[in-house]
């Protein structure tokens, strides 16, 4: 993730970010926890560099535990240190080594661990620009049940070759790290593999970080990124049960 696009659109944290949840540790790290506490179905988001403060981003947490009676659970990956392109001393390379998804995905494991361990038996996860490497690396095991990408970082073909579960990949038409011919070439060896099911689909007219940071403004914005939140949602729905 080392394009101008990861940091575009910042959202609002003017508006409130509480959401319908709440704030608890988990796995070593303080999370988003929305939805049925006692739900043996959990999915895990991954946010992108703008954190789990970010209120669509808790927005679309409450959505996706409301719809599908998940306990859904987003945690702090990037440690209170979210991207802020506003500063005029943000180094985006600096704080990129300073979050690689390398770590991100350790966490993540811990974060899978104490959900299992809280009785969970099947669980997905949804990753968006950063956090879609931590949801491809979660991916590559058998920790999780299914996973869902949405206008992630840019990927290799070898990550893509390590998936062992059900996967759908959600991109933008305009898009430099995820570009959607790529992301084309990523589906066809995917459905390769008899093993588990795959799904890639582009979403015309749309950049990258469409489902997370549109305008509220834009009618056709909100549509499109409705709709991908509905086809993650189906994802799930369909695979971690």
């Amino acid at each position: 993730m080392s394009s101008s696009q990861c940091f575009e659109n910042p959202p609002n944290f003017s508006s409130s970010t509480s959401g319908l949840g709440s704030v608890q540790h988990l796995g070593g790290l303080k999370t988003y926890i929305t939805g049925p506490h006692d739900s043996n179905r959990a999915i895990l988001l991954a946010s992108d560099a703008f954190g789990y403060e970010a209120p669509k981003f808790r927005k679309l947490a409450d959505k996706v535990a409301e719809a599908g009676q998940f306990l859904v659970v987003a945690p702090d990956f990037l440690y209170g240190d979210p991207a802020d392109p506003s500063n005029p001393q943000f180094d985006r390379d600096l704080w990129l080594k300073a979050h690689n998804a390398d770590k991100g995905y350790e966490d993540a494991k811990q974060v899978v661990a104490a959900l299992k361990s809280k009785g969970v038996s099947a669980i997905g996860a949804a990753g968006f620009c950063w956090g879609g490497w931590v949801a491809v690396k979660l991916a590559s095991s058998t920790d999780i049940q299914a996973a869902v990408v949405l206008h992630p970082g840019r990927l290799t073909y070898e990550e893509i070759n390590k998936v062992k579960v059900h996967i759908a990949i959600l991109g933008a038409e305009f898009d430099h790290l995820a570009p959607a011919e790529e992301l084309k070439h990523f589906g066809e060896i995917l459905s390769a593999k008899s093993e588990f099911d795959s799904f890639v689909k582009i979403f015309p007219g749309v950049g990258h970080g469409w489902t997370v940071r549109y305008n509220d403004e834009e009618q056709s914005a909100v549509k499109n990124a409705e709709e991908a939140h509905l086809d993650m949602l189906n994802w799930f729905k369909k695979y971690v049960k």
